[in-house]
C-alpha cells in the first residue's frame, strides 16, 4: 500500500524508542545491515497507547525485501507492546544510497561488499548504456562516475565489473585485477 508521508510535530521520546526498536530489524536481502544503516524506516507515529504507524521506503520500487521488512518490524513493535502496527509505504522522497549510514558503509566494507560510492550530485542518475565487462583502474576509465570502485579485500582500485546484477538487484558483480577476488558492489543509486 502507497501512502503520503505521515505528517506530525517533532517525535516523542516512544516515537523514538519504537523508531530505534524498527531500525535494529535486520535487512533480509543483507542481514549485516540494520534497516537504520539501510536509511529505509523513515518515521514511527503513535496513534494510542498501543497503536502505531511506520513509513518505510523501499530501496527501489518493487523491492521483494519490502514485504519481509514490514513482517519484521510489525514482529518487533508488538514484542514491545504496541497491538496495533501499520506499516505504510513511502516512495516519496525515494530512498538513495546516500541514505545509508557511515556504519552501514563500514558494515558492508567489512562483509566484503564495496560499499556505493559517494554522491555525485542531486539530481537525476545519469545512465551510460555500453559494453557488459568495464574496467576501472583510476586512468581512462569507461565508467561515469569518477571514483573507482575499490576490492573491499585489498583496496585496489582496479576492478572490473562482471555482472550488472549479482545476488540482489542492487547489487553488481566484480572482481578486483589485483587480488583476483570476486565481490559484490552496492550500485549507487
Amino acid at each position: 500500500m502507497v501512502t503520503s508521508p505521515i505528517t506530525s510535530a517533532s517525535p516523542t521520546a516512544l516515537e523514538a524508542e519504537l523508531l530505534r526498536l524498527a531500525g535494529s530489524v535486520p535487512d533480509p536481502e543483507l542481514p549485516v545491515l540494520t534497516l537504520e544503516d539501510l536509511g529505509v524506516v523513515r518515521a514511527v507515529r503513535v496513534r494510542s497507547a498501543d497503536s502505531v504507524e511506520v513509513e518505510l521506503t523501499p530501496t527501489y520500487t518493487g523491492c521483494p525485501a519490502i514485504e519481509a521488512m514490514s513482517a519484521d518490524i510489525e514482529r518487533v513493535l508488538r514484542e514491545h507492546g504496541m497491538r496495533e502496527v501499520s506499516v505504510h509505504t513511502v516512495l516519496t522522497p525515494a530512498w538513495s544510497t546516500d541514505d545509508i549510514s557511515t556504519e552501514g558503509r563500514r558494515k558492508l566494507h567489512e562483509f566484503g561488499i564495496a560499499p556505493p560510492r559517494a554522491s555525485r550530485a542531486p539530481g537525476p542518475v545519469p545512465l551510460a548504456l555500453g559494453p557488459t565487462r568495464t574496467t576501472h583502474t583510476g586512468v581512462g576509465t569507461s565508467q561515469p562516475h569518477p571514483e573507482p570502485v575499490r576490492c573491499p579485500h585489498c583496496g585496489s582500485a582496479g576492478t572490473e565489473l562482471l555482472s550488472r546484477f549479482s545476488s540482489t538487484a542492487c547489487k553488481a558483480l566484480r572482481r578486483c585485477l589485483s587480488c583476483r577476488e570476486p565481490f559484490d558492489h552496492f550500485k549507487e543509486l
